[in-house]
């Protein structure tokens, strides 16, 4: 297969996949299409002019009804390689636990269908670089979304950094809390058997994008404290994150368990060009976001704080006051689709350079995650391969 976009296209996609403006149209097919991932992002979709939603895939079937109604889809399916070999279906959105991307996406790239898989992309890094190589050598569009290369104060913070008034960064401080309810039931990302590595591959595979988008460096080695600290809570069984957060506070009669992933973690590591960093990840109830900057970086010239809850960005200099440089509020990233996917994979399909975070992204950031998780459990510093 050749790996050049423009003749992938011409390999690949016949007239019927062209809007009237003579757009590339991305008829889609969703895996795990009714989740807390699959469904805000189907209603984007609907609302993107060129795409048109074909075929979708989930294990609950009043779900999937429903789901089916809303988005006028020609399939409706609980077998996800129906969705994949659908002669319809261009783009296939994997939005399945982390443990069931890597049979979807391979056979995703063996039948030619361009690409969004959620991150984590894989169990571990050997998968997501076989996820990677794939889709390189076929030459085919492939997304992994990592959303706060997107989010306003996380521009400007780029902004900052570029415009030299930091000096070198040496050290970095992150904090990534996502508080959930303590009695909000179980879900799939507290099963070790789904889920790559709890907190560490689910929050801190972004926080770790983050980073190496901002800096422009890659982590040597890596020094993990992880533990499960939320105390033990509902199982209900096979419900989303979206039905466990509608849930919480109803279930004192139901018997509990503790999660079986990570929900917290302390991360040290050293980047390559010698910078050190700390990141701090949670799922639990304990550790609530807006009381400290979200991100530190302290360069050689100054420092910069992130506060992600307020938009501040607060410069601190030797020897002078501290002042907020800019107010960048998190108004959210509107209609992801239409901003971001189709625009960038289309460049990518006209042969054209994009910034979009893609499998590549995946698989550099889940080495960073797999090195983290190895320390977490032995105690050491770990290489990051």
């Amino acid at each position: 297969m050749n790996a050049l976009w423009p003749n992938a296209i011409n390999h690949r996609v016949n007239p019927d996949n062209e809007t009237h403006s003579g757009e590339f149209q991305f008829n889609v097919g969703v895996i795990g299409a009714t989740g807390y991932i699959g469904a805000p992002y189907r209603a984007e979709i609907r609302q993107a002019a060129g795409a048109n939603i074909v075929a979708l895939c989930a294990r609950r079937r009043e779900l999937l009804e429903r789901a089916g109604e809303e988005d006028g889809a020609e399939l409706l399916t609980g077998n996800w390689r129906e969705v994949v070999q659908h002669p319809h279906v261009n783009f296939v959105i994997v939005a399945t636990p982390d443990a069931l991307h890597h049979e979807a996406v391979m056979a995703c790239a063996d039948a030619g269908k361009h690409l969004l898989c959620e991150k984590p992309v894989g169990v571990n890094a050997a998968e997501a670089y076989e996820m990677w190589a794939a889709y390189r050598d076929a030459g085919l569009a492939h997304y992994v979304p990592f959303w706060t290369r997107y989010c306003e104060p996380f521009v400007r913070t780029r902004e900052v950094i570029e415009s030299g008034v930091l000096g070198d960064i040496r050290g970095v401080v992150y904090r990534w809390h996502n508080p959930r309810p303590d009695d909000m039931p179980l879900t799939w990302r507290d099963d070790a058997g789904l889920s790559a590595a709890g907190s560490i591959a689910d929050v801190g595979s972004h926080a770790y994008d983050t980073l190496r988008w901002l800096l422009g460096c890659e982590a040597t080695r890596v020094q993990a404290h992880a533990d499960t600290i939320t105390p033990a809570r509902a199982d209900l069984g096979a419900i989303n994150l979206t039905e466990a957060l509608g849930q919480a506070g109803g279930q004192a009669e139901a018997a509990k368990r503790k999660g079986e992933t990570f929900d917290y973690a302390s991360v040290a590591w050293e980047f390559d060009d010698g910078a050190v960093a700390t990141l701090v990840l949670s799922h639990t109830p304990f550790f609530r976001k807006g009381i400290a900057p979200e991100l530190e970086l302290h360069g050689t010239k100054a420092s910069l704080g992130l506060d992600r809850v307020s938009g501040n960005l607060t410069l601190a200099k030797p020897d002078e006051p501290v002042e907020v440089i800019d107010t960048v509020p998190d108004n959210g990233f509107g209609n992801r689709f239409v901003k971001y996917v189709f625009p960038s994979l289309r460049q990518a399909l006209a042969g054209e350079e994009t910034g979009h975070p893609d499998l590549k992204d995946g698989w550099r950031v889940q080495l960073f995650t797999d090195a983290a998780a190895r320390s977490a459990h032995s105690g050491r510093w770990e290489t990051v391969e």
